[in-house]
């Protein structure tokens, strides 16, 4: 579940530029490429990048646990193109026209791979690990990214069978506040990543595909492989483990036959969903891999790949699984069309389907991930199969829009500041101040917003469209008319005569997960086939905005609000921007008052009488509306 919404390999050296930091626990590795290493397409196999990347992986873990760690998944790997064809005619000045396909890949060997790993974040006894890889043209001293991903990897108990505590990360630059804030969002959508599939195949949110009709389809079973691997003393970490690298190398070499025997070509690995250990192997060992194709799709292949271990004595242990997407490329290095599968029955229709709800998932999460700021319009539809990753993309973004440094003091009246930030062409701005209010008793209270028109003037309505789940809500919020060329602000006496503005808002609130992380209430737009635009509103769109509420000391709370100004937003605060006015202080003092006078009250007096009224049969309509 990758944290960047945007950048390339050029952004990040200039941040790290500007941000020199040693990291404890970051590890490197640089290795050139030996012809040992590559493929039968002289490239640098997918296996033997596994290898160096979990050993590195595992290096940094143990450099911050300070005691032996294991692999417990690799999760979000994804391999770009090891080389784009301008750097070969920069490296060896020959002509585009003149390359082959052969002589594309020749040059992966001789090459430099370059890995750095270091710890985001330490939760309780696990870490989570950030892997970066790029590729290195010793002749041309040119460097492109070739992969991330992200490791989770366990402390192993003491000799007296005692668990091990891991010390906290302590962030220093933006970039690693912005991944240490992040993680646990991530960590999160991990732990519900069977449950999102299963959920999606039980709500019949997957349209269910015929698998049966297509004559010409190849029998899934002509892609079963099977391969036994004998654990010896060089396949073993220093653990006496059986390396982790070695077996999603071998696991990546039974899915890569069975997507050949499919496609009778050879298939370029691009995604790999997740590898979960759940279980240990020893030398002497004897790991049992089966991999078969799942489902294949226009342009891609989905193999599903299982390891099992086994003594000469005693049932199988169940060690590892993983989904792994293949492509085949051709001359011109376009996707080929595929043969399509004809699952085995049972088990083999249950696969099929799971592969479609799997490549519904990486197709919404990578359209919510990929949004540019600029796209028009700025909100991304909403339905049950999207709103796990809707939810996770809007906590994750005001995380990050959190964890920016580069904030400017813009205006202060009596302890409430307002603070902006200019990227690019985007103007955020925050504003935050201290209360007499514990911080958890503040979250309940904001966290409500059917009861914000009480005390923000920006809203004249909210009202609870559908409580998808305990954390996550979706609002209509409906806020005074900015005319244009106005110099007043909609709190004014006299705000002018205009259209009313509404919003969609995905609202998503987390609590603390660990020690220091403030309480979270993160808003987006999201369109919904149930609330169109409508007559007489002008729909306006809120790109990323929300809460962070930090316990400090004394039961006292510091609440501060985000918000990217979005066209529809800016008029309303950019008069207290420009000096003009303090709109924003006298909302806060509101937001203070409400505090302090309901901070005694219970959650049930809050809500809004007309939040269960609606609720149920609008969930029963969007669950059946395909978007």
């Amino acid at each position: 579940m990758s944290s960047r919404l945007s950048g390339d390999l050029e952004e990040d050296e200039e941040e790290e530029e500007e941000e020199e930091s040693i990291n404890p626990s970051e590890v490197k590795m640089s290795q050139i490429v030996m012809p040992c290493h590559s493929n039968h397409q002289q490239e640098l196999s997918v296996g033997q990048l596994l290898k160096w990347m979990d050993s590195t992986a595992c290096l940094s873990a143990e450099r911050h646990a300070g005691s032996p760690c294991v692999t417990a998944s690799m999760d979000d790997i994804h391999f770009e193109h090891t080389i784009r064809y301008e750097d070969l005619c920069l490296c060896m000045c020959v002509c585009v026209v003149e390359l082959k396909c052969k002589s594309f890949y020749l040059f992966s060997v001789g090459q430099v791979v370059n890995i750095r790993a270091k710890v985001n974040r330490a939760f309780n006894t696990s870490m989570e690990v950030g892997i970066q890889v790029s590729c290195e043209d010793l002749f041309s001293d040119r460097h492109w990214r070739v992969c991330h991903a992200y490791a989770t990897f366990v402390t192993q108990r003491t000799n007296t069978g005692k668990k091990v505590t891991l010390k906290p990360i302590v962030p220093h630059t933006q970039r690693e506040q912005e991944e240490y804030s992040v993680a646990a969002e991530r960590r999160r959508v991990r732990m519900v990543h069977d449950d999102i599939i299963k959920d999606l195949l039980s709500s019949g949110s997957i349209q269910q595909a015929d698998s049966s009709a297509v004559c010409s389809a190849v029998p899934a079973e002509k892609t079963k492989v099977e391969s036994v691997e004998l654990v010896l003393p060089p396949h073993a970490n220093h653990q006496v483990n059986t390396f982790g690298g070695q077996i999603m190398a071998w696991m990546v070499n039974v899915a890569t036959i069975a997507a050949s025997r499919l496609c009778q070509a050879h298939p370029t690995l691009r995604t790999i969903d997740m590898f979960t250990f759940r279980g240990p192997s020893q030398v002497g060992d004897r790991l049992l891999l089966r991999a078969i194709v799942n489902n294949a799709f226009k342009n891609s292949i989905e193999v599903g790949v299982r390891a099992e271990a086994y003594q000469e004595e005693g049932p199988n242990r169940h060690i590892n699984s993983a989904f792994m997407t293949f492509e085949v490329l051709d001359h011109n290095r376009k996707p080929c069309t595929l043969p399509r599968i004809r699952p085995e029955p049972l088990e083999g229709e249950r696969r099929f389907q799971e592969a479609i709800a799997r490549k519904k998932i990486r197709l919404d999460r990578k359209y919510i991930i990929s949004r540019k700021q600029a796209e028009v319009p700025l909100s991304v539809p909403w339905d049950p199969t999207n709103q796990v990753y809707l939810s996770y993309n809007n906590v994750s973004a005001l995380k990050m829009l959190a964890a920016r440094n580069n904030w400017r003091l813009s205006s202060e009246k009596d302890e409430v500041r307002l603070y902006t930030l200019e990227q690019k062409s985007m103007l955020s701005f925050r504003v935050e101040a201290e209360v007499d209010v514990p911080a958890h008793r503040a979250f309940c209270l904001v966290a409500e917003l059917s009861n914000r028109p009480c005390w923000d003037t920006h809203y004249k309505k909210c009202e609870l469209i559908h409580r998808v789940d305990d954390d996550d809500f979706l609002y209509r919020v409906v806020t005074p008319s900015v005319p244009h060329g106005a110099r007043g602000t909609p709190t004014s006496a006299n705000p002018g005569q205009g259209i009313l503005q509404d919003f969609i808002l995905l609202a998503s609130k987390r609590k603390p997960c660990g020690s220091g992380d403030p309480y979270v209430i993160a808003l987006r737009s999201v369109s919904l086939p149930t609330h169109p635009p409508t007559e007489g509103y002008n729909r306006g769109e809120v790109l990323c905005a929300g809460f962070t509420i930090l316990d400090i000391k004394d039961n006292m709370s510091l609440i501060s609000y985000y918000n990217q100004a979005s066209p529809e937003v800016l008029p309303y605060i950019s008069t207290d921007i420009a000096g003009l006015s303090s709109s924003f202080y006298h909302t806060f003092c509101s937001c203070s008052q409400y505090l302090t006078r309901n901070r005694l009250s219970t959650s049930e007096e809050l809500v809004d009488q007309h939040q269960t009224t609606k609720t149920d049969s609008l969930s029963e309509a969007l669950r059946n509306t395909q978007l």
